[in-house]
């Protein structure tokens, strides 16, 4: 299910002294199963672009066409438009309300008039997506659970709508090291496993450096540059012109090449950095397990995994 960007432009507060516009002329597509980071600075356009691709703002010019159609015409039904596209925003653990974790995950699909049977199947299955044992916490309040698990609870519910398109807007603000990499573990296997559409929003390069297939940068509402996560990251002096740096593992790899070790150009992970200092050191490199993968409820095997509407 593609996403097209056409000549998008979104002012707030048009015609009023306070009118500014967030994003500027527009235009890209999102291809089916892409993970694709959204990186910025602050006050970059990042989250205004995001929030257009499941109506979430309508723009000032421009159009968004979801699966071929354009969600910015008039009588689009914005629920169906949210069935197929799931926004996860920044700090989402603010809007749990529900009194077990259960009852909230299970809010969306309830609102979507299926069967007691299918809305149990989704639950179970999205809340142990998010790496939660379902028997653990379904009947705890999420009020009770850490940050990050309340975090994952958030997440589940999205998942439990079983959107194609899962869009996570800095899913990792505020937590501690542990939570962080937890989360992004969990949304490497999601996508992984589902082959869904993935859009994140960071600031972080060495976040989306482990994740992404293709970065998306923006500057001052502008597209500055879209390519690999290998290709992008070779544009330092551009990143550095716009306020943003490198993953560690690109600054690693330059200065250990200005040294003179022999290290292929445009190295970006540490561990991508690790196996070539090994690799010259006549080692191998140690293996990496592959993640288990995990089917979706029997209900809609159509669809990779399940989400919530956003602004539920």
């Amino acid at each position: 299910m593609p996403i097209q960007v056409e000549h998008l432009t979104h002012t707030y507060l048009p015609g009023s002294p306070f009118s500014a516009t967030a994003i500027h002329d527009l235009t890209l597509t999102v291809e089916d199963g892409e993970f694709v980071g959204v990186l910025g600075h602050t006050g970059s356009g990042k989250t205004t672009f995001v929030q257009h691709l499941n109506g979430l703002l309508k723009p000032t010019e421009g159009r968004v066409l979801i699966d071929g159609q354009d969600i910015t015409r008039k009588g689009v039904s914005l629920l169906e438009v949210r069935k197929k596209v799931g926004l996860v925003f920044q700090y989402p653990e603010y809007q749990l309300f529900e009194e077990t974790v259960a009852k909230d995950v299970a809010f969306g699909p309830k609102n979507l008039g299926l069967g007691k049977d299918e809305v149990d199947a989704r639950v179970r299955w999205a809340i142990e997506q998010v790496g939660l044992a379902y028997d653990d916490v379904a009947a705890s309040s999420p009020f009770e659970l850490s940050g990050g698990q309340m975090r994952r609870v958030a997440i589940a519910g999205v998942l439990a709508m079983q959107p194609k398109v899962l869009i996570l807007d800095e899913p990792t603000a505020g937590l501690d090291p542990r939570g962080r990499r937890a989360i992004l573990s969990m949304i490497r296997r999601l996508h992984a496993e589902t082959h869904m559409t993935v859009l994140m929003v960071s600031h972080s390069m060495d976040d989306i450096a482990t994740l992404a297939t293709r970065l998306i940068v923006m500057s001052r509402g502008e597209l500055v540059m879209t390519g690999t996560p290998r290709e992008v990251f070779l544009q330092r002096d551009t990143l550095r012109a716009i306020g943003l740096g490198v993953p560690q593992g690109a600054e690693l790899c330059r200065r250990l090449r200005e040294e003179g070790f022999a290290l292929p150009e445009g190295l970006f992970t540490l561990e991508e950095v690790r196996d070539a200092i090994l690799a010259l050191a006549g080692k191998a490199a140690p293996a990496r397990e592959p993640s288990p993968v995990s089917a979706p409820p029997a209900g809609d095997a159509s669809q990779a995994a399940p989400g919530k509407e956003a602004n539920a």
